[in-house]
């Protein structure tokens, strides 16, 4: 035995003092030259038995596994496996290891499971045997004149839910609930409804001294449409006992005989057309402009004001002599289209006169009356359709809107006469149209282009 021993130390030193005679020497199994700075980490011992420092997991469990056995807990390559006592749960890694650095791969500790609060149930109680921690026993009970409906009690389970669904406590007799009385109304004047107000009902009951009353359609002080509504409440006490009432609201509305529009116009009206306090206008489509009363309303005795306007040809005088004369007449009923050309020869002309007389229809749709001047001084003409105008009036035009005498050119006035658009190119009638429409004409008007909008096709 000592002569093995002997020979063991023999053979280290051997090896300590060949390996200081080479140029090169072992380290952690790696060869390194001796010119290399060497990494001052901290060394490795196998030996040593206490490499990281010991573990606990409180209220846990560790199993741990050492190279070199059981024994040696804190090694280096030990590896640990982590588990919690019943009603924890484990809170980081379940599994570490010891590394050359001294220290485990991760940390852990086990936090105890909770189930949530329970419910205090306004009609009764429970009680816990260990609060709210895993295991625990709450036993529900009601008060006097209540039963308990469902399971009389609950466990906290490890997942942290509690077994059973939640128990309530139920009295057997419907609270009592009264409606108001059935209504009538007659509508606002230009309405289609009337407000009406009443007084929610007060329910009672023998067990719950304040039971939700519930409505079951509109609310009071509200606007109630024609006809009748049926307004229901119902009432529920704690227990989920029901009872219920209801009435009905009526709103009736005084209406008028339906106008008939006029010939070659019609009617705005508001409201729903012929309802009392609805107010109804009358309009002429595009070259007609109206005679009589311009409204009408629907009358509490269910007839209308004033009597019913017509819609005549629109006829313009063109012998007046100033252009004033001759704007007055078109004021907030048409609007103008004012061409210009140095001669009847002009290709541009020709060809603009020639989409015109293709558009008169959409142009009569949308109240657009064309007016020419034609040619230049001494020969200078103007003229509305075939009727002549005074040379007083298109020097006027000329004047008041700088329209050139040589070249070309159209533009577009609305109904109070101010220019809006000018264009030096003849324009289709599809772009010219398209321009009326987008910022000439207003909502109601659109809406009534939309519906005659085939009138031409």
């Amino acid at each position: 035995m000592a002569v093995t021993m002997h020979g063991v130390v023999v053979i280290l030193i051997f090896y300590v003092t060949v390996s200081a005679g080479t140029e090169e020497m072992y380290s952690n199994y790696e060869l390194v030259s001796e010119e290399e700075p060497i990494d001052e980490g901290p060394r490795l011992d196998y030996n040593d038995p206490t490499w990281c420092h010991p573990l606990s997991l409180a209220n846990g469990e560790l199993s741990c596994v050492s190279p070199r056995g059981r024994s040696y807990s804190g090694t280096l390559g030990t590896r640990c496996e982590m588990t919690c006592d019943r009603g924890y749960k484990l809170v980081g890694k379940s599994s570490v290891h010891c590394l050359a650095n001294r220290r485990w791969s991760g940390t852990a500790f086990c936090r105890q499971i909770r189930c949530r609060v329970l419910h205090l149930n306004p009609h009764g109680r429970y009680t816990c045997s260990q609060g709210f921690v895993v295991d625990s026993r709450c036993d529900y009970t009601c008060k006097a004149g209540y039963r308990i409906i469902g399971q009389h009690s609950r466990t906290c389970q490890p997942d942290g839910s509690w077994s059973n669904n939640e128990p309530v406590c139920t009295d057997d007799d419907p609270p009592k609930i009264r409606c108001p009385m059935s209504r009538a109304k007659y509508a606002d004047p230009g309405a289609l409804t009337a407000k009406v107000a009443w007084d929610p009902p007060v329910a009672t009951d023998a067990a719950d001294k304040a039971p939700e009353v519930i409505l079951v359609g509109q609310e009071p002080n509200t606007a109630f449409k024609e006809g009748s509504t049926i307004v229901r409440y119902k009432v529920y006490d704690l227990a989920r006992n029901r009872a219920g009432c209801k009435f009905i609201v009526r709103v009736v509305v005084r209406r008028c005989e339906v106008l008939n529009p006029p010939l070659h116009g019609y009617l705005s009206c508001s409201s729903d057309t012929n309802n009392y306090g609805a107010v109804c206008e009358y309009h002429c489509e595009g070259g007609h402009e109206r005679t009589g009363t311009s409204s009408r309303v629907c009358q509490f005795n269910h007839s209308w004001s004033g009597a019913p306007a017509e819609c005549r040809q629109m006829e313009f005088r063109t012998n007046v002599k100033t252009v004033s004369a001759l704007m007055d007449q078109f004021y907030e009923k048409r609007r103008l289209l004012i061409v210009s050309t140095p001669s009847l020869m002009n290709q541009e002309y020709r060809l603009q006169n020639l989409m015109i007389q293709k558009s008169r229809c959409g142009l009569d749709l949308r109240h657009v009356t064309v007016i020419e001047l034609l040619g230049s001084a001494p020969q200078e003409r103007g003229r509305i359709k075939t009727k002549p105008l005074h040379p007083g009036v298109i020097e006027g035009l000329r004047q008041a809107f700088r329209i050139s005498r040589t070249y070309f050119s159209m533009l577009i006035l609305d109904k109070n006469g101010v220019d809006r658009e000018r264009f030096i190119t003849p324009m289709s009638s599809d772009e010219l149209f398209a321009y009326i429409d987008d910022f000439l004409l207003d909502e109601e008007e659109r809406d009534r282009l939309e519906i005659h909008r085939d009138f031409c096709v």
